[in-house]
C-alpha cells in the first residue's frame, strides 16, 4: 500500500471499487483518481486487487445459477473429455483458457503495473483511447448474439482483449464489453459474459496480492481490508443489476463521453501541475 488506510478510506475505496468494477469506466483508474482528488489515501495495487474480491463475490452471487451450471458441466466433462465440445462445459473450458493471457501478462508486467502504468498520464490516455474503441464497437456492432452463440474462438478474442485491462484506465468491463460487441453480441449479453469472464482473473489477482496485504495489515489491521471488501460487495451487486438493466434499452455512449471528459481533464490537471502524475 502507498499509505496507511483508515476505515473512512476503506469505505470510500469500497464504494469506488463496487461502482467502477462493472461500469466500463475503469475501477483501477478511479481507485487512483478519486482518493487523490478527495485528499484521501491512495491505495497500492495490492489493496486494490484484494478488495476486488468483494466485487468477485458480487458476480458469484448475482450469477450463481449460471456459474453453478458451468462448474457442474465442467465437472461432468472431466472424466469424459468429449463433453468439452458442447454446451456449458465448452464455455467453461473456453473461459479458463481465455484467462491465461491476462495471467501470463500480469506476471510479466508486474513491475510496470505497480509502477509507471499508474501514472495519471497513462490513465487519462487510456480512458480516451478505449472510449473511442467503445464508441466504434457501439456503432458497428450487430447486437444480435447471446452467450449461447459464442464459439471457442469468440471467447479467446474477448479473453485477449481482457489482457489490456492490466493498464489502469482501460477497464476490464469496458474493453471486454467492446470486444464482445465487436463479435456481434447484444449489449446486455455482452455485459453478462464480461462479468463471468472476470471471475478467474479477479480471483487469481486477489490471491496473488493477498500476501502483500497480509504484510501491510501489521500496520493497518484487517479491519480496513474487510470493510473495503464488504462495501465493494454490496455496491457491486447494485452496479451489476443497474448496468444489465440499463444496457437492455440504452447504449454505452454516455460512458464513452464520461471517459473522454475525465481523461482530458486528468491530462490537463497534470500538465497544469495541479495534480502529480505519480
Amino acid at each position: 500500500m502507498d499509505c496507511l488506510i483508515g476505515i473512512t478510506d476503506a469505505v470510500l475505496l469500497g464504494i469506488v471499487q463496487g461502482l467502477t468494477e462493472f461500469l466500463p469506466i475503469s475501477s483501477t483508474a478511479h481507485l487512483r483518481i478519486v482518493p487523490a482528488l478527495a485528499g484521501s489515501c491512495v491505495p497500492g495495487a495490492a489493496y486494490s486487487a484484494v478488495i476486488q474480491l468483494g466485487t468477485l463475490l458480487a458476480v458469484l452471487i448475482y450469477f450463481a445459477k449460471d456459474v453453478g451450471r458451468i462448474v457442474a458441466a465442467v465437472a461432468r466433462a472431466v472424466p469424459q473429455p468429449s463433453r468439452f465440445k458442447e454446451g456449458d462445459a465448452r464455455l467453461g473450458l473456453a473461459i479458463a483458457l481465455a484467462t491465461l493471457p491476462i495471467g501470463v501478462c500480469g506476471l510479466l508486467l508486474k513491475n510496470h503495473i505497480v509502477g509507471d502504468f499508474r501514472s495519471l498520464y497513462v490513465i487519462g490516455a487510456m480512458l480516451i483511447v478505449v472510449g473511442g474503441l467503445m464508441l466504434y464497437a457501439e456503432r458497428s456492432a450487430k447486437h444480435q448474439r447471446t452467450t449461447a452463440d459464442l464459439t471457442f474462438f469468440d471467447v479467446q478474442i474477448v479473453g485477449l482483449a481482457q489482457t489490456l485491462a492490466l493498464i489502469p484506465g482501460v477497464s476490464r468491463s469496458g474493453i471486454t464489453l467492446a470486444a464482445a460487441l465487436l463479435i456481434g453480441m447484444r449489449r446486455d449479453e455482452a455485459a453478462r459474459f464480461s462479468f463471468m469472464l472476470s471471475i478467474p482473473a479477479v480471483t487469481a489477482a486477489g490471491i496473488y496480492e493477498l500476501k502483500d496485504v497480509i504484510a501491510a495489515t501489521k500496520q493497518t489491521g484487517w479491519g480496513v481490508v474487510i470493510v473495503g471488501t464488504l462495501v465493494s460487495l454490496v455496491v457491486g451487486l447494485a452496479a451489476i443489476h443497474y448496468l444489465i438493466r440499463f444496457l437492455k434499452t440504452r447504449t454505452t455512449v454516455g460512458f464513452v463521453a464520461y471517459r473522454v471528459v475525465l481523461g482530458v481533464t486528468l491530462i490537463a490537471l497534470c500538465l497544469a501541475g495541479i495534480v502529480k502524475p505519480l
